[in-house]
C-alpha cells in the first residue's frame, strides 16, 4: 500500500498571546509540489525503513526520515494494540526542518497505512492525536485530510495553557474553522536556499517561550489582515488584495519574530522577488524556504530566484496549490 501526501506552506501563526482565552491558531496552503511517498507492508516483527538511494539523499535526512516513520509507527501500534512489524520504503522526499511540513506528513502517512492495513478506519483527525501532530498547527493534519487553503482556530488555554511549539505539545489538533479552494493558475514560486534550517527541538521550544506572549495589538492587527484582506482575497481570486495581505503579515506578530532569527540573505531574496514582480513573498513556518505568488510572470520571478542564490546555492520549484488531501494507492 502507497500513500502520496502533499506538502504545504505555513503561511503564519496567529495568536501567541492568548488574551481572548484562544492561542496559536494558523493559515496555511496546500502544495502539489513537492510531495511524498511512502509504501508500507506488514513483515516481521520490526519496524524498518528503506530509502532508494540514500546516499543521495544524505545522512541527516535519512536518519530524520527514519525516526518520525519509526516514533509515527510505534504508537499507532501501541494504540492498535498489535504485535506485528512493517517495513516503510520512503519514494520521493523534501527537506526536512525546512518549513514545508515533512513531519506531519510522514507521521501522518505511516499512521495511516497501518491503521489501513489493519482494518481500522480512523479519521486523519484521530489519527494525527495519536501519533503526536497537530499540538500547535492544524494546518499540516488539514492539508493531509482535505488540502485547499486553511484556517484553524487554535487551542483553548484549559487544554493548552502555555506556548509551545507542536513537536513539544500534546494538544490535539486544532478545529479547522475555514477551508477554501485556492486558485490553481496562481503559481507559487518556492525558494529554498542553502542557509541553516529552520528551528526544530528545543531551539524551537526555546524561541517560543522567549518570545511570548506576543503583545496583543500585534494579533489584532494580523487577524484584522486575515479576515478582511487574505481570505476574501481567496475567495474572490484577487491576487494583488491577497499578495499585499501575504507582504504585510511578514512584519506582524510572530512572524515577525521568525523574520528576525533567518540569515540577512533571507530578506535580500525576499526582496528581489518582489522587485521582479511577484504579488506577495512569504517564508514559510520558521523557513528558510520562500514562496512567491504570481500568475502571469513566473519565468521573471523564477530568475530573480535563480540570481538571489547565485552565491549559496539552492532549489527553486514552482508549483501550485492542491485542493485535495493525501491519496493512497495498492
Amino acid at each position: 500500500m502507497i500513500i502520496k501526501t502533499p506538502s504545504r506552506l505555513h503561511v503564519t501563526l496567529i495568536d501567541l498571546n492568548g488574551a481572548y482565552g484562544r492561542i496559536d491558531g494558523g493559515v496555511g496552503i496546500t502544495l502539489e509540489k513537492p510531495n511524498l511517498m511512502l509504501e508500507a507492508k506488514p513483515q516481521g516483527n520490526d519496524i524498518t525503513v528503506l530509502f532508494n538511494e540514500p546516499e543521495k539523499l544524505g545522512n541527516e535526512l535519512v536518519d530524520d526520515y527514519t525516526l518520525k516513520v519509526k516514533k509515527a509507527a510505534q504508537k499507532m501500534i501501541k494504540f492498535l494494540g498489535i504485535n506485528e512489524g512493517f517495513t516503510f520504503r520512503v519514494g520521493t522526499t523534501y527537506p526536512s526542518h525546512s518549513g514545508l511540513g515533512s513531519g506531519t506528513q510522514l507521521s501522518l502517512a505511516a499512521g495511516k497505512l497501518i491503521s489501513l492495513m489493519n482494518d481500522c478506519e480512523l479519521s486523519n483527525h484521530e489519527i494525527a492525536k495519536i501519533v503526536g501532530r497537530g499540538g500547535t498547527s492544524g494546518i499540516g493534519t488539514a492539508a493531509f485530510d482535505k488540502g485547499g487553503f486553511i484556517v484553524d482556530g487554535g487551542h483553548n488555554t484549559d487544554e493548552k495553557p502555555g506556548f509551545l511549539p507542536s513537536s513539544a505539545s500534546p494538544a490535539s489538533p486544532p478545529p479547522i474553522i475555514a477551508r477554501y479552494e485556492f486558485p490553481t493558475d496562481w503559481k507559487i514560486v518556492l525558494v529554498i536556499p542553502n542557509v541553516e534550517q529552520g528551528a526544530s527541538g528545543s531551539k524551537e521550544v526555546n524561541i517560543f517561550q522567549s518570545y511570548c506572549p506576543i503583545p496583543v495589538e500585534e494579533v489584532e492587527k494580523l487577524s484584522h489582515v486575515l479576515l478582511m484582506k487574505l481570505m476574501p482575497a481567496v475567495v474572490e481570486a484577487d491576487l494583488d488584495s491577497f499578495g499585499s495581505a501575504i507582504n504585510i503579515i511578514q512584519d506582524v506578530g510572530f512572524k515577525k519574530v521568525e523574520h528576525s532569527l533567518q540569515n540577512p540573505c533571507i530578506k535580500e531574496i525576499m526582496d528581489k522577488l518582489r522587485s521582479a514582480g511577484a504579488a506577495g513573498v512569504g517564508m514559510s513556518s520558521f523557513g528558510p524556504t520562500l514562496y512567491a505568488v504570481t500568475d502571469t510572470n513566473v519565468e521573471d520571478v523564477s530568475r530573480a530566484a535563480r540570481d538571489a542564490l547565485k552565491d549559496i546555492g539552492g532549489e527553486i520549484i514552482v508549483t501550485q496549490a492542491k485542493n485535495s488531501g493525501a491519496t493512497l494507492r495498492g
